[in-house]
């Protein structure tokens, strides 16, 4: 815009796109580490999932079925569906790098353009103001040097010197203002240029602002998406988990174990030694039923 180019550098907007190159290339390299990351784990997940369940040892009551359903059938199941959605994470994540480093080159490309331009163009008019200050150092020094010899014209020695030199002082002066007519030309094409160039460059960063951001947006968005998918998988392990029942396993080992309803008598003490003295036997009391 207008503003952009009445107040800022065109070196200080090169330096500023190719910073903001810099954080779209280091965002890029971060999607593709994260990929490397989600692959790593999703595959260690899957591996999980392929060993023995546990659990193997509960009696086949309710925590035992479900155990057996929700970890043979769903938990060790989610956990290689989880891992495939790791997996699959890594890839997209692949993809939206790669759309960066598109996106990122696409820019190069078009700024390569324009740049060249610039810089053909910042040579030419280089080249043109220093020709046009070296033809106006000379004119200087020949206005100087024709003064000095007018101030010295009653010397008729000096009259033929006098001549030459206003002679070249004025093809001088022709020659300077042509290099200074030249000079505008290409100060005004170049102004043109610049302020083309400044639009552009405007342009491509709004769009690389707005590109970025989107880009960081779908990213968190992805990993939202795949927390979310991973608690719909775990909330079918939680329903098939809530059908154990504490007390109903409780009844099942008692029922399953138990070898009465009776307590087992307790020993008492018998006098060998001195029958006579304890001619009568102490009756052992009569066993006590137990709970359980």
């Amino acid at each position: 815009s207008t503003d952009l180019t009445s107040t800022v550098g065109y070196d200080s907007i090169i330096q500023h796109l190719n910073d903001g190159r810099k954080n779209c290339k280091e965002f890029e390299d971060f999607l593709k580490e994260r990929a490397i990351i989600e692959e790593k784990y999703g595959k260690e997940l899957i591996n999980l999932s392929k060993k023995k369940p546990c659990g193997q040892m509960e009696l086949n009551n309710t925590l035992f079925r479900n155990i057996h359903v929700s970890f043979q059938f769903f938990f060790l199941s989610e956990i290689d569906n989880v891992g495939q959605g790791h997996i699959q994470l890594a890839q997209t994540l692949r993809e939206e790098a790669k759309k960066m480093e598109d996106f990122r080159e696409k820019q190069k490309l078009h700024r390569k353009k324009i740049e060249l331009i610039m810089e053909a163009i910042h040579k030419n008019r280089n080249l043109q103001y220093k020709k046009t200050m070296e033809v106006k150092q000379t004119s200087c020094c020949l206005l100087t040097a024709l003064l000095y010899l007018s101030s010295l014209s009653h010397f008729w020695q000096l009259f033929l010197k006098l001549a030459q030199t206003k002679s070249a002082l004025e093809d001088s002066d022709r020659s300077y203002q042509q290099s200074v007519t030249t000079l505008e030309k290409i100060r005004e094409e170049w102004q043109k240029e610049h302020i083309k160039a400044c639009e552009f460059f405007e342009t491509q960063e709004c769009e690389r602002i707005n590109y970025f951001r989107n880009a960081l947006w779908l990213h968190v968005n992805q990993l939202s998406q795949d927390c979310v998918q991973n608690d719909e998988k775990y909330e079918e392990i939680r329903k098939s988990l809530e059908m154990c029942s504490i007390e109903k396993d409780i009844d099942f080992f008692v029922n399953l174990r138990k070898t009465g309803s009776l307590a087992p008598a307790p020993v008492v003490y018998e006098n060998y030694y001195n029958t006579q003295r304890n001619a009568t036997p102490v009756r052992s009391p009569v066993p006590v039923p137990i709970s359980r």
